[in-house]
C-alpha cells in the first residue's frame, strides 16, 4: 500500500511537471505562430501606385512617454483621414496611426507640391510655439519604415534672455526615398531651414505648407532594409563599450566565484573535519557554528503564504524573461516592429501564470500550509496588483494630458479579458496541479519542537546591511549595460545586441546566486537560523539598486521633465524593479536552499 501511494504521488508530480512543460511549449508555439513580421508584407509596387504613409505621433523629444496624436497640432487636414487598425502591442506602445496629408506615389517625384494654405489663429500660433519651444518631433511610417523630423526650430544665436528667442515653424519637408526595382528600401525626411514661418508674436499668421519627393535607386535588397536601424547599436565604438562591460562583469564573476568557492570549500572542509573529529573524540562536547542549529535550520519561515506566493511570482517572471530572450535571439524584436515586445510580454505572462500557480501552491503544501486557495489568490495578485494600481494612476494622468499613452476603453477590455479567460484559469490549473503533487519537503535533518534562541549579533549582520552587500555586486556587473537599456526604453537610442544582454543576464544570475549563498553561510555560522526570508531579500536587493540607478539616470543622464514623464518613468520603473526583486529573490533562495541541503546532508546529526 505504501509503495502504491508513493508511486501515485510520484505519478501526480510527474503529471504536474509535464503539464507545465506542455504549457511552456504551447506558449512558444503560439507566439511564433501569431508573430508576423511587417517585412513579410513584402509590398511590391508599380509606377504610380499609392504607398501607405501614416502619421503616427508628435511629442517633446526628451519626454518619450509624452506623445500626442499628429493631428492634435493644427497641421493640414484633407478631411478624409483614416485611422489604421492597430494590434494590441501597438496601442500599448502609444502608436496612433492616421493617414498623412502627403501623397507619395511609387517613383513619382514632386517638387514643392502644396499641401494646403491656411491662416493660423492666435491660439494655433501659441500651440505651435509651445511645441517648438519643447523640441517637438514627429514620427511617420512609410511602407512600415519609420520617418522622423522636428516641426520647428528656436533661434537662440546671440541672445541670452529667453524672452528674446525667436520661434520658427518649418513649412517645407523633403522626402528622399530609395527603391530597389518594385520595392521601397529606405526613406528619410529633411526640413528646409530656409522655408519657415515666424511664430514669435501672438498674431494670426498665413502659412503655406508644401513638400518635395525625390526617388533614387539602390542595390540594397529588400530583406536587409531594416539593418540600417539595428546597425546603429552595433557601431565599433558602441561594441567596444559593450565588450568592455562584458569583460568587466566576467572578471567580477570569476574573482567573486573563485574567492567564494575557495573560502567556502576551505571553511566547509575544516568544518566537516572538525565535526567528524568531535564525534570521534567526545560526544559530550558542545556543538558550535552552523551544525549547532541543525534542528532549526529547516524550520519553516513566518508568513509562509506570502513567501510561497513571492517564490511562485518570481519563478513566473524568470520564465517570462527567458522566453523574451529566446524570442529576441531568434530576431522577433527587430527595430520598429511596432508593439512586438509589448504583445509578447502580455501573451507570455498570461500563458506562464500556470507556472506561478504550480510553484507557489506546491511549495506552500510542502511548508504544511492548509489554505492553498488563499495562497493562490495571493500569488495572482502579488505582482499584478501593484502593477494594476500603478497602471490606473498613470492612465488617469495620460487621460488628463490627452496623451497617446492613455489606453482606449476597448484595449483595457481586451487586457481584462486576457486576464480573466487565460491568466486566471491557468493560475488555478497550476495551483490544482501543485496541490495534487503532494511532494514532501526534502529536509536532510529533523527539526526540533522548540526553536533555539538566536544569539545577539552585530549591526552589520542585520537584514538591511546584508541586503546592501548582496545587491551591490550583482548591480556592479550590469551597471554599464543598464545605461544602454535605459537610453533605449526611455529615449530614442536603438538597442539590438540581445546576445550581449543575455550574457550579462546570465552573469547577473550567477553573481546573485553566489553572493546569496555566501551570506547565507555566514548567517548560519553565526547561529542565526532564520535564513529563508533573508536569502530571498538579499537575492532581490539588486532590484532596489536598479531603482536607485533610476534616480541617477533621471537627474544626471536625461533631460526628462514634466509631471507626466516623471510619473511614467518612476511609476513603471518601480514595477519593473519590483519584478526584478521577485525574480532575483527566487534565484537567491533556490541557490541557498540547494546549498543548505547539501551541507547538512554531508554531516551526521543526532
Amino acid at each position: 500500500k505504501v509503495r502504491k501511494k508513493k508511486k501515485k504521488n510520484t505519478d501526480r508530480k510527474e503529471m504536474g511537471r509535464r503539464s507545465m512543460i506542455h504549457l511552456i511549449t504551447l506558449s512558444l508555439l503560439l507566439l511564433t505562430a501569431t508573430h508576423v513580421r511587417s517585412d513579410a508584407s513584402d509590398h511590391r509596387y508599380s509606377d504610380g501606385d499609392p504607398v501607405p504613409l501614416y502619421a503616427n505621433k508628435v511629442g517633446p523629444f526628451h519626454n518619450p512617454s509624452e506623445t500626442y496624436r499628429y493631428l492634435d497640432l493644427p497641421f493640414c487636414k484633407t478631411g478624409h483621414e483614416k485611422e489604421k487598425t492597430e494590434a494590441l502591442g501597438e496601442v500599448l506602445n502609444g502608436d496612433r496611426l492616421v493617414s498623412a496629408p502627403y501623397e507619395l506615389k511609387f517613383r513619382k517625384e514632386k517638387d514643392s507640391k502644396i499641401v494646403c494654405k491656411k491662416t493660423l489663429t492666435r491660439e494655433e500660433v501659441t500651440l505651435f510655439r509651445e511645441a517648438v519651444k519643447k523640441d517637438y518631433y514627429f514620427q511617420m511610417y512609410y511602407d512600415d519604415l519609420p520617418i522622423w523630423g522636428f516641426i520647428g526650430t528656436v533661434d537662440k544665436e546671440g541672445k541670452t534672455d529667453p524672452s528674446e528667442y525667436k520661434y520658427f515653424l518649418y513649412k517645407h519637408i523633403q522626402f528622399d526615398v530609395l527603391y530597389n526595382k518594385d520595392r521601397v528600401i529606405e526613406i528619410s525626411a529633411r526640413m528646409d531651414p530656409h522655408s519657415v514661418v515666424d511664430l514669435t508674436e501672438d498674431k494670426e499668421v498665413d502659412v503655406e505648407f508644401f513638400y518635395t519627393v525625390k526617388w533614387k535607386e539602390t542595390d540594397i535588397p529588400f530583406e536587409k532594409r531594416m539593418e540600417k536601424y539595428s546597425q546603429s547599436s552595433s557601431l565599433p565604438h558602441h561594441l567596444e563599450i559593450h565588450w568592455f562591460s562584458i569583460i568587466n562583469s566576467c572578471v567580477t564573476v570569476l574573482l567573486l566565484t573563485g574567492f567564494l568557492a575557495t573560502i567556502l570549500m576551505r571553511v566547509l572542509k575544516n568544518d566537516f573535519m572538525k565535526y567528524a573529529q568531535d564525534e570521534e573524540a567526545a560526544d559530550d562536547q558542545e556543538e558550535t557554528g552552523w551544525k549547532y542549529i541543525h534542528g532549526d535550520v529547516f524550520r519553516f519561515p513566518k508568513f509562509k503564504s506570502i513567501f510561497a506566493a513571492a517564490l511562485g511570482s518570481g519563478t513566473q517572471l524568470f520564465t517570462l524573461t527567458i522566453f523574451i530572450f529566446m524570442l529576441a535571439l531568434v530576431g522577433v524584436f527587430y527595430p520598429y516592429n511596432r508593439g512586438a515586445l509589448f504583445t509578447a510580454l502580455v501573451v507570455i505572462y498570461a500563458l506562464t501564470s500556470g507556472i506561478a500557480g504550480y510553484t507557489a501552491t506546491s511549495f506552500y503544501i510542502q511548508l504544511e500550509g492548509s489554505n492553498w486557495v488563499r495562497n493562490l489568490l495571493l500569488t495572482g495578485c502579488l505582482f499584478c496588483g501593484p502593477l494594476f494600481l500603478m497602471f490606473c494612476f498613470l492612465n488617469t494622468v495620460a487621460i488628463a494630458y490627452s496623451a497617446t499613452a492613455a489606453l482606449p476603453f476597448g484595449t483595457i477590455c481586451v487586457i481584462v479579458l486576457i486576464w480573466t479567460l487565460v491568466t486566471s484559469p491557468l493560475l488555478v490549473l497550476g495551483g490544482i496541479a501543485g496541490k495534487n503533487s503532494k511532494t514532501e519537503f526534502q529536509a536532510p535533518v529533523r527539526t526540533t519542537k522548540y526553536p533555539r534562541e538566536i544569539p545577539p549579533l552585530p549591526w552589520y549582520r542585520s537584514t538591511i546591511p546584508q541586503m546592501a552587500m548582496a545587491g551591490f555586486l550583482p548591480f556592479s556587473a550590469i551597471y554599464i549595460e543598464l545605461y544602454y537599456i535605459f537610453a533605449s526604453v526611455w529615449g530614442h537610442r536603438i538597442y539590438t545586441i540581445y546576445s550581449i544582454l543575455f550574457i550579462v543576464f546570465i552573469i547577473l544570475l550567477i553573481v546573485t546566486a553566489f553572493i546569496t549563498v555566501a551570506l547565507t553561510y555566514f548567517q548560519l555560522a553565526a547561529e542565526d537560523h532564520e535564513w529563508w526570508w533573508r536569502s530571498f531579500l538579499c537575492g532581490g536587493s539588486t532590484g532596489l539598486f536598479i531603482y536607485g540607478y533610476c534616480l541617477y539616470y533621471y537627474y544626471a543622464r536625461s533631460d526628462m521633465s514634466g509631471f507626466m514623464q516623471t510619473s511614467f518613468f518612476f511609476g513603471y520603473m518601480a514595477c519593473i524593479c519590483y519584478g526584478f526583486f521577485l525574480m532575483l529573490g527566487s534565484v537567491g533562495f533556490r541557490a541557498s536552499l540547494l546549498f543548505v541541503r547539501h551541507i547538512y546532508r554531508s554531516i551526521k546529526c543526532e
